[in-house]
This record gives structure tokens, sequence and C-alpha cells, in this order.
């Protein structure tokens, strides 16, 4: 990372940035104004270290930044028609479900956060099912495009879902989407229902059925009930036994170990809550989130240097002003020098005046009282009822021996915390950055947009992002029909998902435009799993011939010589 680093260096008004008025900050429930001059700052950082933000985050893709506009949706909690109280948490889970699958499908699905501060804002409990009236109402409250609604109920084939998709700008409502199934598999089923209404929601949409199932194929139905449980039973107790009975079922259940930390942390349980943030996945959506509050909570458990670090590794990804503020804050409860961070988080947010203040603490350490003052100066124009900075200020301004002098309490100030992790600008800024690799792709030709399509879907397969990765394979096709890497990429992302014939398909159209190693691999593995190992032991072969140091093309060959070697 590059302390000091001056974002405003960047010509952020070449670009014709939206407007979002109001945006929901995910920890406080609360609507927040976003100051242009931070978010265009942000902007401009992550332009400037793209590849790397494009690595390290699940957010959509470039490429579906052009199809943003309208894209919001509001998914609200299922009527629960199957009489059964103890299916009533089915209703909580049908938005967890639908959301997550609409978001790795490119639209903004709001957050649960969202939608209960909305409530909140019109006086309705948590437990409301609206009316199609009330619904319009809250989608209008939360500027959403379209709201999802729907219901549940059991008959003689099981379990049955059905949806529908309001179109909140021309007041009209699609028929009813139904899927039904076996209990045991209702996740599947609604992924199904997602795809469905996905395919609904956008008619060009073609990314196939079968990888909306195994996006979710690895959840364990008994682990996301207590999830879901845990994140909305009334009760701390009462959540917190649930969570925990979550992740000890599925010990890599990133979502339920967020919920835990969150809950840990409002809490005060800040060891436990360290542990549970660390427990969040790299490739998981909170992944930044839970890595500033797992800095919090080591700050305030006393491991400075490790909550210097887990702030340092936020900041690389997401240098937002609170982020530095609190790595220069850990730098300096570890007994070093701070003020570096705490001048960049006040070059992002100049108006905050809590940076003005740590600074001013720390130019008083080192003997700066001109510089010290003058900053506790600025902090004071902008928050004059500031009684810590006012007494800081009497203290430092009264000469010694005299009376106001000695009697101000005057201990070592500390440098302040900023406890408040804004994800809604990084949203915010990554849809900005989303609208500028548009105009970049679009500049490029067929085959080069289709080349930066595909090595972008690479990055999500490697970390096992299926629907992500195969909306942008099928973009790159798109782009360009004789991109070998991207129906290579198909190939192999239908291999995973269980498809074996359209892999199989995928993989000859890919070896039929050019040579790739990815696609011998494809029909490798899936001729092994045939057991016919002479072709798979052809296909490894060839795999290796284009690509000598490919580690599963060693893999695969050294498991078919294996089984061709005779039985003792």
């Amino acid at each position: 990372m590059e302390h000091g680093r001056n974002p405003s260096s960047c010509a952020a008004n070449a670009y014709n940035f939206p407007v979002v008025h109001i945006l929901f900050s995910p920890g406080s429930r609360s609507p927040q104004r976003l100051a242009t001059f931070p978010l265009l700052s942000l902007v401009c950082f992550l332009a400037a270290a793209l590849p790397v933000a494009a690595q390290s985050t699940s957010e959509p893709a470039p490429e579906a930044s052009a199809r943003n506009t309208g894209r919001i949706l509001l998914v609200l909690p299922f009527d629960n028609r199957t009489g059964q109280p103890n299916l009533e948490w089915i209703r909580e889970a049908a938005p967890e479900l639908l959301s997550s699958r609409f978001s790795s499908a490119g639209f903004s699905p709001m957050s649960r956060e969202d939608r209960l501060y909305a409530f909140d804002h019109l006086g309705l409990p948590q437990g409301f099912q609206p009316s199609r009236a009330s619904s319009l109402k809250l989608a209008q409250t939360l500027d959403a495009d379209s709201i999802i609604v729907g219901s549940y109920w059991t008959d003689v084939s099981g379990f049955v879902v059905a949806a529908q998709v309001v179109d909140v700008p021309h007041l009209r409502m699609t028929q009813p989407i139904t899927q039904h199934g076996e209990m045991r598999d209702l996740i599947a089923i609604f992924d199904s229902l997602a795809w469905k209404l996905t395919r609904q929601l956008d008619p060009g949409f073609n990314v196939a059925e079968e990888t909306f199932i195994a996006a979710g194929a690895g959840l364990r139905l008994d682990a996301f009930e207590q999830y879901i449980r845990g994140i909305s039973e009334p009760d701390q107790a009462e959540r917190l036994r649930h969570l925990n009975e979550a992740v000890k079922l599925s010990p890599d259940y990133s979502q339920a170990w967020m919920a835990l930390g969150r809950e840990d942390y409002s809490g005060q349980q800040y060891e436990q809550a360290a542990a549970a943030f660390a427990k969040v996945g790299r490739n998981d959506p909170d992944s930044l989130e839970a890595g500033f509050y797992r800095g919090l909570s080591l700050l305030y458990s006393g491991d400075y240097g490790q909550s210097e670090k887990a702030f340092a590794d936020v900041a690389r990804v997401l240098p937002l002003a609170e982020v530095v503020n609190n790595e220069g804050v850990a730098l300096s409860r570890n007994g070093r020098d701070g003020i570096a961070f705490y001048r960049q988080a006040e070059t992002s947010d100049p108006r905050a005046p809590d940076y003005h203040f740590n600074i001013a603490v720390s130019l008083k350490r080192q003997g700066d009282e001109t510089g010290a003052e003058a900053e506790l100066a600025q902090c004071l124009r902008l928050r004059p009822a500031d009684t810590e900075a006012q007494a800081l200020e009497r203290a430092w301004k009264a000469p010694p021996g005299t009376s106001s002098y000695d009697n101000e309490v005057r201990p070592d100030p500390l440098e302040r915390i900023e406890r408040r992790f804004d994800a809604a600008a990084f949203r915010q800024a990554a849809q900005m950055l989303d609208q500028m690799d548009a105009a970049r792709l679009a500049a490029l030709t067929p085959a080069e947009r289709a080349r930066t399509l595909a090595g972008q879907a690479q990055s999500y397969l490697d970390r096992g992002l299926l629907l992500e990765a195969e909306r942008l394979y099928q973009s790159a096709v798109v782009a360009d029909g004789s991109s070998a890497e991207g129906h290579a990429g198909l190939a192999e992302v239908r291999e995973r998902a269980g498809d074996a014939d359209d892999a199989r398909k995928e993989a000859h159209i890919a070896l039929n435009l050019a040579p790739s190693a990815q696609a011998y691999l494809v029909l490798g593995r899936l001729d092994l799993a045939e057991n016919h190992l002479s072709e798979a032991d052809s296909e490894a072969g060839e795999a290796l011939k284009l690509d000598p140091a490919s580690r599963p093309a060693a893999e695969l060959r050294r498991t078919i010589e294996s089984r061709q070697a005779p039985k003792p």
C-alpha cells in the first residue's frame, strides 16, 4: 500500500458520474448522504488499483454496468401459507437466497438491513406482510426498480413456492412463477426460482439453470435454517445459539460467521468477535467489512499489531478514510507514529472533524504546537460543540501555573477511532468504476473485448464463483463468437455444474476454434469419470503439450496412471 497517496489527483470529473442521493448504511440502518469529494477520491484510487480490486472482491463485473440501470431489486419476505409455525423461518430465507443469486447475476438487490430500515421509516413492524399497494410504497421509498413478492405452501407434491415481479415504474405485476420439489431440496428450489425470475427480469440473460443450482449446492439446509433463525430471532441469546449451531454444522459458512461476529461485537465480546470475523472467506461479499470490524475488535482487545494488519489488508482494496484512520490509531496505540494515515484520511474527507483532532494530537506529541493548535481549531470549526476538543484547546492555550491550565483534566488524549464501516460508499464507487470500465470495453475490438471478459471470468472461476464466471464467459462469446477462451471457460463451468453433455459440447467448440489446454482438461476429466482411460490419457497429454507447467494436467495424468496400473 502506498501511504500518503493523494487521491484527489485523479481527474474524476472527466466522467459523467451518477448522483445517488441517499444510500443505506448496513451497519446503522440509517440513511447516509455521501460526500462527493471522498467518494470520487475512492473511485480514483480504485481505478488506479483496478486489477487488485477485481481479484479481491466479488462485486459485479464491469460488463454488467451498461445494464445496471433499472436493476435495483427489493425482495420481500414470502408469505407462509403452510399453516405450520415451524416453517415460518422460510419467510426470511426466501429474500436471502434470491438476493444472493440476483447479486451474482448482475442485479443490485437491497439488503435485509435496508428493508428493515424502510419498515421502521414507514412505521411497519418487521413481520409485516405487505399488500401490493404497500409493497409499491416500500419500493418507492427505497428507489427500487422492481420488487419480488411471493408465498410458499405444501401439498401432495411436496414444497411449493410462487413469486411475482412488480415493475415499480409501470405499476404492473407479472404472472406468478412457481417451483416445487421436496423439502430437503429447498435451496435448489429457490435457486431454480431465482433463475426463472432472472430470465423474466432480463430476457437476454443466458446463464444456465444448472449453474444457479450449483451455486447453492455446497450449502447445508440445516446450517442455513440455523443461520436464518440466527439473524431473525428477537432475543440475542437465541440469535447467538442459532448462529453458533450454524457454524458448528458448516464450519466454512461465511455468512453465518459474519452474523456471529456482528452479534459478538455488539455484545462487546471482542475476542470472540475477532475470531468469528477471521472466518469470513476472502471471496465473500462481506470480507472487507469483516476485516474492518475484526480490526476494531482487535483494537478493543489490545492486540494492536494484528489490528493494524487487519486494517492494512482492507485498505489495500478499500482505502476509505475510516479504514486508514483506524490503521493509524492501531499504530499510535502500539507506540508508533500514525500521522501519515490521519493525513491520508483527512485528505480523503477534509470535513470530518475527528481526523483533524487526531492530527492535532499527533503533532502535539511531536512538539509542533503551532500545527497542533491549527488542526484543533479546524476540528472545532467543523464541530463547535466538541467538549473534549474545547477542553484540550483551553489547556493548550492557558499559560502554565494558571488556574485554567491546572484545573483542566489533562491526560494525554487518545486519537479517535472510527466505528462505522461505510460499505455503501464502496458499492457506489464500484458502480462508478463499472461504468468507466464499460466505456473502456466498448472502445475495444470484439476480439479484445472477449479476451478481457474471459480473463475476468477466469478470476471468478478460480475462486469457485460459477454464476459470475458463466455470466462473463457468455458475454465474451457474445462479443466474439470465435473466442476459444470463452467457450473453453463455459466448458469448465458446465463441467463443475454437473452438465457433462454441454461441457463436452463447449469444449469441442473451443478446440475447433483453437488449441486449448483448458478444453482438453475438461474432456480428460469427463472421460476419466466415464472410465475412458485411453481417451483421458490422450487429452491430458495434449493439455501438457500446450501447458507443460499445468498442475491440473499433471494431476490428471497421475490419476489416470494410477487407474491404469495393474492391481496387486
